[in-house]
């Protein structure tokens, strides 16, 4: 039986189905679905891939630094929970690192090497389309049936966001709202690297001084982080309005 109560998982649902508004941020929104993942549990961290219009998985999300590592981790092994879960269209649940080694021959020593003693990992798929994965990087936790089902289903439900049905009625084609949302996510990586070191802080605390002063000034993630890359030397002030 799963640990979330019912009413942490009916407002978590809300929470997210909330955000798929029209004219949605993608990059905001996969960054929010993998705290929440992350927080779901208490004992792990979440990321999340996309693939991009040729088909190759690409980093697009993570709940902390760690699971981002992980996330490229994998990518730069061709190794791993995500990449299996992609390939497969299937989830991969409760997989011990310390004896995966045979498995995830690169992956999983680092990953247990980080601190890291579980993994899972679930396809972001619709009927046969799978357009990523996300991973669950645990610390001696195991996910029984119904857990597995939870974030599944929130995994369904960002690829459903994803695949607005207007852009599946009038035939437009994904891979170019998804390139758009890679593209941000580079510029975003690159904005917290420039934040992190001007303000001497770590590259969360970075993402979190970027994330805040976009929604307080009404401005889009993507928006901000473009203005601090090109903007150099003169960095907007984070600290508020």
């Amino acid at each position: 039986m799963t640990t979330v109560s019912a009413e942490r998982l009916a407002t978590l649902f809300v929470d997210v189905a909330d955000t798929l508004v029209d004219d949605f941020d993608v990059v905001e929104f996969l960054q929010m679905l993998t705290r929440r993942v992350a927080g779901l549990f208490g004992t792990g961290e979440a990321g999340l891939m996309l693939a991009d219009e040729r088909g190759r998985l690409t980093f697009m999300a993570a709940s902390d630094e760690s699971a981002r590592l992980m996330e490229l981790f994998q990518l730069q092994y061709g190794d791993g929970p995500c990449l299996d879960a992609f390939r497969t269209a299937q989830p991969v649940t409760n997989v011990n690192l310390t004896a995966a080694a045979e498995k995830w021959p690169a992956f999983a020593p680092r990953a247990a090497q980080a601190g890291f003693e579980s993994v899972h990992a679930f396809p972001l798929r619709l009927r046969k389309e799978v357009i990523g994965a996300m991973g669950v990087f645990g610390r001696a936790n195991e996910l029984d049936e119904a857990d597995a089902s939870i974030v599944q289903s929130l995994a369904d439900v960002a690829v459903i966001g994803l695949l607005q049905e207007r852009a599946i009625h009038h035939g437009e084609v994904l891979t170019s709202q998804l390139q758009g949302a890679l593209n941000s996510r580079i510029v975003i990586e690159q904005a917290k690297g420039i934040v992190a070191q001007a303000r001497g802080v770590s590259p969360d605390d970075a993402f979190t001084l970027i994330r805040d002063f976009a929604r307080q000034n009404n401005y889009r993630l993507s928006q901000v982080a473009e203005s601090i890359v090109t903007g150099l030397p003169n960095l907007p002030d984070l600290s508020g309005r």
